[in-house]
């Protein structure tokens, strides 16, 4: 796990990383927390396989709390990802998620 400078993580928060994660520099993430870098096969005869995949959060973003950031994702930078949200895939640089799964609504 990388964190980069004057990042701030709340109460709570749960970091499973055996993917791999990335923080940027001046992050806020809030409490409780999901962040998840494995993932099961959904053919039922590889269910038991673990599949790790790396999640970045770039420079400046803030994570609301009890939001949950699957593995694979990539957050651009000054992004924000609103409160109890599933981020499923990619947020581009800039963009506001809300949701379950997470979507766009606006830029900043």
């Amino acid at each position: 796990m990388k964190l980069g400078k004057r990042v701030f993580i709340n109460a709570g928060c749960k970091f499973q990383d055996q993917g791999g994660i990335s923080i940027g520099d001046e992050c806020l993430v809030g409490h409780n927390v999901v962040v998840a870098t494995l993932n099961h096969d959904l053919d039922p005869a590889r269910r038991a396989d673990m599949l790790p995949a790396p999640v970045s959060i770039g420079r400046n973003v803030w994570v609301g709390a009890n939001a949950t950031i699957l593995s694979g994702v990539t957050i651009g930078d000054n992004a924000v990802v609103a409160a109890a949200s599933v981020v499923t895939k990619d947020v581009p640089a800039g963009a506001v998620v809300v949701g379950s799964p997470a979507r766009v609504v606006r830029t900043v």
